[in-house]
């Protein structure tokens, strides 16, 4: 215990030494398809990538956001609509303590839309107490310390007419919480975020409770009564910079490798996780280190029992061959050493070695997995990106045409098209996804690739193709809309009877599949049960002010199945108020 201490207190003082001599160090801006998307359009725009973040290396530096606004305003030679003009406004003041004082620029309205009558400015001489700046409850910008504080809430009521009983029928959620973020000595950033939310949800989302033991996204929830889900988010960090081009990050978030609206490598559609991560930026290379601790499974959620643990160490690589085309190389690691009382695999925490090599050496069977991702940015109008994830795979059956079960791969091919033919403000997004069966699956929960439950990867799982349409339009200054259709075909395990394992619930062995047509051959995505799912949903957000929307969203989910279990009709609607919360999208 006593040597456990000093090894503590050891790495205490290392870093308080190291933390005088860093560099300055931004927070990151937490992740969200709607704002990440504002980044994307600018920097499409542009038409060359942004000199201070790889877009395939998610969340983004504030700093880095602010500089590429800087970059726009100081080349002029981008052809800006209003409402680009307005992205840039709300950006900079989003993050205003890297904007140098020029927090908004001339040509736009953007301080009509910020700030609602009861922002009252104080007397002459005197400063406010509180939002002084509109992304800000309360702020404090020195030479010695910045810090931001902010409640955040997301409050909605709404109808699914899916559930059994009309007393079902109606939604409601409220979320409650503090967001705070800053720097001290303009050298070691912090994030926390915290909040509680109850709420009856619809209908698919308490099956997926029911079903995997957890809230999309997030950890332990737990149920009240009349279908009601009470859960707590967390999230947190430290980061900071002992080289000029190495940032260091440690705490529980999210991390996501992908220019798409899903990723196949790694996303943010399970919970927050325990990380260490390395970023290294030089020139066009990006290269990112991340070392993780996770949940095996939900086993033992509710008997007060510890919770198995999981690891995984990744690799990513990002160069920008030239100023407009990007790849990416990446290689995971998951494994778990509970068989043999350890922990943490030291031999993973190599950040430059080749992780096959290291699974071979040591003689085990963990999890490894190779991926390649890819973005073009094609006449400052649109992008094309494509992810391609190697799970596993036999050479003499890879191309054969035999469908061996080891062909475990995955695949993605989008695009999006900025101010399409011509329409200001008008984006189009379209996504194909392709997973084959048992993908990301493993001999146990320990190997797999999902924590607390959830897929790292995609909502879906395995063994499906996904077709992804989405249309944004910035209507009015106030005024978005959003359009999302998904349909995908997906090969289920049958809900009765023995159990079997077609390749697509990742919680199972792969050792237990299905071989009852042609041994090990033969294995088709969409086998098994087969469920053909059609979500299409339409959002209205009306901004009242600097990050509060006024949200009025309808979706129709059906899903065609044999199975009555699985089949389903959905009809949802919803209406919120949220102020400083991301719109959980939960389109799947």
């Amino acid at each position: 215990m006593y040597q456990g201490i000093i090894r503590l207190f050891k790495i205490l003082i290392l870093t308080l030494i190291t933390l005088s001599y860093v560099h300055a160090q931004s927070s990151f801006i937490p992740f969200n398809d709607d704002y990440y998307h504002l980044i994307d359009r600018l920097e499409i725009k542009r038409g060359k990538f942004t000199e201070g973040f790889h877009s395939n290396v998610k969340p983004f530096e504030r700093k880095a956001v602010v500089a590429l606004t800087d970059s726009l305003l100081k080349e002029g030679t981008v052809n800006l609509t209003d409402r680009d003009w307005e992205i840039i406004d709300y950006l900079r003041e989003d993050s205003w303590e890297w904007t140098k004082g020029m927090v908004s620029t001339d040509s736009a309205n953007y301080n009509k839309l910020a700030r609602l009558g009861w922002f009252k400015n104080p007397p002459p001489g005197r400063k406010p107490k509180f939002f002084q700046h509109p992304a800000d409850l309360y702020s404090i910008h020195n030479e010695d310390f910045d810090l931001h504080f902010n409640f955040t809430t997301t409050n909605f009521i709404g109808k699914d007419n899916s559930y059994d009983t009309s007393s079902h029928q109606s939604l409601w959620g409220t979320s409650r919480g503090v967001e705070i973020r800053g720097m001290i000595n303009d050298k070691l950033g912090f994030y926390t975020f915290v909040s509680d939310t109850q709420g009856r949800f619809p209908k698919y989302v308490n099956d997926f409770k029911s079903s995997k033991y957890g809230f999309p996204g997030e950890g332990l929830a737990k149920t009240t009564r009349n279908n009601g889900i009470d859960f707590l988010t967390a999230r947190g960090y430290i980061t900071f910079r002992p080289l000029k081009s190495i940032n260091v990050k440690f705490g529980h978030d999210y991390n996501v490798f992908g220019s798409g609206y899903r990723s196949l490598i790694l996303s943010d559609n399970s919970s927050p996780y325990l990380f260490l991560r390395l970023d290294t930026q030089l020139g066009k290379f990006h290269y990112t280190n991340l070392y993780t601790s996770m949940i095996n499974s939900y086993t033992n959620a509710n008997d007060g029992l510890l919770r198995g643990k999981k690891f995984a160490a990744i690799h990513h690589l990002s160069v920008n061959l030239t100023d407009k085309i990007n790849i990416g190389v990446f290689e995971a690691e998951v494994f778990n050493r509970d068989s043999v009382g350890g922990g943490y695999d030291l031999n993973y925490l190599n950040p430059i070695i080749f992780y096959r090599y290291v699974e071979s050496y040591l003689g085990s069977e963990d999890n490894a997995i190779l991926g390649f991702d890819f973005r073009w940015l094609v006449g400052k109008k649109a992008s094309i990106y494509s992810q391609f994830v190697l799970d596993e795979f036999l050479t003499k059956y890879l191309f054969n045409g035999s469908k061996s079960w080891t062909n475990k791969y995955s695949f993605q091919l989008g695009g999006k098209y900025i101010d399409a033919f011509g329409v200001p403000n008008l984006d189009l997004q379209a996504e194909y996804n392709l997973v084959r069966p048992y993908t990301y699956s493993h001999k146990d929960g320990g190997r797999n690739y999902m924590h607390y439950a959830q897929s790292l990867a995609h909502p879906l799982g395995a063994n499906f193709r996904e077709y992804l349409g989405i249309i944004r339009y910035k209507a009015t200054p106030r005024l978005s809309i959003y359009g999302t259709i998904m349909m995908a075909e997906q090969g289920k395990d049958p809900t009765t009877g023995p159990s079997m394992n077609f390749g697509g619930d990742l919680t199972k062995n792969y050792e237990e599949r299905n071989v009852n047509r042609d041994g090990d051959l033969n294995q088709k995505i969409g086998q098994g049960i087969k469920a053909s799912t059609t979500f299409t949903d339409l959002r209205l957000s009306y901004t009242l002010a600097h990050n509060l929307f006024l949200d009025g969203r309808y979706q129709v989910r059906k899903i065609k199945s044999q199975d009555v279990k699985v089949a389903t009709n959905s009809n949802i609607f919803t209406f919120a108020i949220r102020y400083n919360m991301a719109y959980r999208q939960q389109t799947y």
